[in-house]
């Protein structure tokens, strides 16, 4: 049987759309979730156009159809999306709306599913199309759904307990303080969606979701501390219902939808930023009265325990050491021009699997070898993959999910023999005054991210340049890689998380970088603790960073003319821990080549 193309796919969803009395149809990434990554079976804008994104959606007409994707998309898009089927459109420069708009006829039916969208979202859209004589409709059922024949069931993988040595704190504790939220505000219940949300507050763990360890469920936390939890009942084991106890009600994930007439006449709050538009819907449909309020899970789950935090630092350590062995591996065999970036990747993922305690990795890694470094955001394929020429930059993101914590660290390094020219050390050590600029940071309570991004970027504004991306973001505990509430990046267009101070407890990464197009990518990533500081004579409570990523920075690259004494005295520490902490997992050329790389600068 042949493979159904891209062309077939399109055509068959416009008969669909034709069945349905509908002009048009929005396809997000997305899930009932709104997750950063979703299951296979949500994949429905990859099945439908190729992309393979993170980030963008589809809009399809009778005879028209585009693409909207961010500036990190707009190379793999034109890669992976037919250009005689899709148009290309930028965001936020080119305005779904607006195109929409533009684009259909007058009455226009344009569907969207409500599972998959914001409420804010689903407001600014049909408001935009009634100006235009065109009409937002909420299907029933999503019409990709009806004609991709072999789309995957959701995963069947059972759900498990994240027991409390490593959590720090009971589910019963976190829902108690939930329920005493609810009671101060006056709420009756608080509907979770988000998955982490949902899995950090139960103490429960899942495989549903590549690179994340969460199992596909909903929550309803009631005032009284006691909750439904909806999943399929196939995921529970008799652990997993002896560790919640009699307090939380395990439902089918398919009576959830049917469960908001339970709260009819109540006041319950649900999150407008994590949760889809259904919710909200049927919410209004049984009278409910409700409260637009941020998840109650957000800033506890950001607010790591003193285990957690622990817990971090153990997993760093075994991750800086499958690292540190990679470099030294890459050192060796990068020069010969035999390694391309999937099989670097492969072999990073390998060192890192060695550790029995590796869950999974906590993202697809980003193996981006000359021109390719220069997408930040770049995903390797066998369509994309470049070999690492010698003497050139290579640049490479990549993280771990363990039981005790979640990695993520980007290293840039020279593969040789040759020296690097000097004007690659000198925008590389920019990005490293940066990154040294923000971990030295002291600050004081009620800072925002967005006050500390100047920091990491002032030594490359100095020679007139940027990145397009922003400074850190937040880490979960065996969770996504990718956390709010808080972030460090420039505030600007009122970017989520930006106004959010930095407490105590929280995980960030600390990564600027630089990327010339066409040519290399440059970026330095340490995760970093937010921690009490203690300062003679200070005045109220005082904030610094535990720096958690422990691997060698790459020397080779370094201008050490352009860095102060205070900057070097950062290097030359940071490298004493970093081989204090490793040298006893190392051994043989991996430890020789550790305790090379930590010499003084």
């Amino acid at each position: 049987m042949l493979m159904q193309t891209h062309e077939a796919r399109l055509s068959d969803l416009r008969e669909e759309l034709a069945r349905r009395d509908l002009q048009g149809f929005v396809v997000p990434i997305s899930d009932e979730h709104l997750s950063e990554y979703v299951g296979a079976y949500a994949q429905r804008l990859a099945w439908l156009t190729g992309f393979g994104g993170s980030a963008g959606a589809a809009v399809v007409l009778k005879d028209h159809a585009a693409m909207f994707v961010d500036g990190r998309y707009t190379i793999q898009v034109r890669d992976q999306v037919d250009g005689k089927l899709y148009d290309y459109k930028s965001v936020p420069q080119d305005n779904m709306g607006d195109w929409i708009a533009d684009n259909a006829a007058q009455g226009a039916r344009i569907g969207f599913d409500p599972w998959l969208h914001t409420r804010g979202w689903a407001k600014a859209m049909a408001k935009r199309l009634e100006k235009a004589g065109a009409e937002l409709v909420a299907v029933e059922s999503n019409p990709i759904d009806a004609v991709w024949s072999d789309q995957p069931e959701p995963s069947p993988a059972p759900a498990f307990v994240q027991d409390e040595a490593h959590t720090g704190r009971s589910s019963a504790a976190k829902r108690g303080d939930i329920a005493s939220w609810l009671n101060d505000e006056g709420l009756d219940a608080v509907v979770i969606s988000a998955l982490d949300s949902v899995a950090w507050t139960l103490n429960i763990r899942g495989s549903d979701v590549d690179h994340t360890p969460v199992a596909l469920s909903y929550l309803m936390v009631q005032a009284d501390g006691t909750a439904d939890w909806f999943i399929a009942p196939e995921k529970v084991s008799d652990e997993v219902r002896f560790a919640l106890g009699n307090a939380v009600r395990i439902r089918t994930r398919d009576e959830f939808a049917g469960a908001f007439a339970e709260l009819a006449g109540k006041r319950v709050a649900a999150d407008p930023e994590r949760s889809v538009y259904a919710i909200f819907e049927r919410l209004d449909a049984v009278g409910a009265d409700v409260a637009l309020e941020t998840d109650p899970a957000v800033l506890p789950k950001a607010i790591k325990t003193s285990a957690e935090q622990q817990g971090h630092r153990d997993a760093q350590a075994r991750d800086g050491a499958a690292v540190s062995r990679f470099l030294n591996w890459l050192e060796g065999e990068g020069p010969k021009g035999t390694v391309d970036e999937l099989s670097a990747a492969a072999k990073l993922q390998a060192f890192r699997a060695g550790n029995s305690e590796l869950v999974d990795l906590s993202f697809d890694t980003i193996s981006g070898a000359g021109s390719n470094g220069a997408l930040c955001h770049y995903r390797v394929s066998e369509e994309t993959c470049l070999p690492l020429e010698p003497n050139s930059v290579y640049l490479v993101d990549s993280g771990g999910q363990y039981k005790d914590g979640t990695t993520d660290i980007t290293r840039t390094v020279w593969i040789g023999p040759d020296a690097p020219p000097a004007d690659i050390k000198d925008r590389y050590t920019r990005v490293l005054q940066g990154h040294i600029a923000l971990d030295m940071a002291i600050f004081p309570t009620g800072t925002p991210g967005s006050a500390l991004d100047v920091l990491a970027r002032q030594f490359l504004w100095q020679a007139g340049v940027d990145y397009p991306h922003g400074t850190g973001h937040g880490v979960g505990s065996f969770l996504g890689v990718h956390e709010g509430p808080q972030r460090i990046a420039k505030g600007r267009g009122g970017q989520a998380g930006t106004d959010q101070s930095l407490e105590a407890g929280m995980i960030l990464s600390n990564e600027p970088g630089y990327y010339k197009a066409g040519e290399y990518g440059i970026r330095i990533e340490n995760l970093v603790l937010v921690e009490e500081r203690q300062i003679d004579g200070m005045e109220g409570e005082w904030f610094g960073f535990e720096t958690l990523t422990l691997v060698p920075i790459d020397r080779t690259l370094v201008n050490r003319e352009m860095l102060s004494e205070a900057e070097i005295a950062w290097w030359n520490d940071y490298h004493t821990k970093v081989r204090d902490v490793l040298a006893p997992q190392l051994d043989g050329d991996a430890l020789a080549w550790l305790e090379k790389s930590c010499q003084p600068l």
